[in-house]
């Protein structure tokens, strides 16, 4: 056989190889369980509602919601899990109302379950109970329990009210973030019993580069 037409063979497999590979989504090849430390995000509900919930007439957005449970995320030093494979079905009404005094709506807790619970190497019910631990640890300042007028507000001063309010709550442990005029999440890193906070350099890379951002009040009130 004439190598001209096998190296032309070779060639075309490896094309399609490194197609596949371009192709594959992200995520693709996690496992469950296979992750350094958990990123408790908590996102300003009132920012969310002013930025996209209106226009998707989001329920949440009709409710006095401050800061809510975007999602508990399995973090790695680098880089973060997703969509692992699961033997889990659909998640069970029962359990997703179950969640929906922290977490604001059931389309976002079917989503973090299947983006990030699934690589917490957890069961649904499990996965739901450790997020509402993390979320019971952290204690929100008080001044942005019930805002019920809009204000400026400095990024330190934020990180600083929350460290003020969780004692062993660290800069390098926790990241504030915002959008081009408002403030987002909160994102506080946790070890991966939740037994207490941790250093996540990656995550706090990310943090709000801004001195001061927007925070909308909150709805309906309060």
């Amino acid at each position: 056989m004439s190598t001209v037409p096998a190296l032309r063979t070779a060639r075309a497999a490896a094309l399609a190889l490194a197609a596949l590979v371009q192709a594959a989504p992200a995520g693709a090849g996690d496992r469950p369980g296979d992750f350094d430390f958990y990123v408790l995000s908590l996102s300003w509900s009132p920012s969310y509602c002013e930025a996209e919930g209106d226009r998707r007439r989001d329920a949440q957005c009709e409710r006095p919601f401050s800061f809510v449970v975007h999602g508990l995320w399995p973090q790695r030093e680098r880089g973060y899990p997703a969509d692992c494979p699961t033997a889990a079905g659909r998640l069970p009404d029962a359990l997703i109302r179950a969640q929906l005094d922290i977490f604001p709506a059931f389309g976002l807790i079917i989503h973090q379950w299947r983006k990030h619970g699934t690589c917490s190497g957890l069961t649904p019910a499990d996965y739901f109970k450790a997020a509402r631990r993390a979320y019971e640890a952290v204690r929100v300042p008080a001044e942005f329990e019930r805002l019920a007028s809009p204000r400026m507000v400095g990024v330190g001063d934020v990180e600083d009210g929350f460290r003020k309010s969780n004692p062993g709550l660290d800069p390098d442990e926790m990241a504030v973030t915002c959008d081009d005029r408002r403030l987002r999440e909160i994102r506080i890193c946790f070890t991966r019993d939740l037994s207490g906070f941790r250093s996540c350099p990656e995550v706090d890379g990310d943090a709000c580069r801004r001195s001061r951002v927007f925070m909308p009040a909150v709805r309906g009130g309060r």
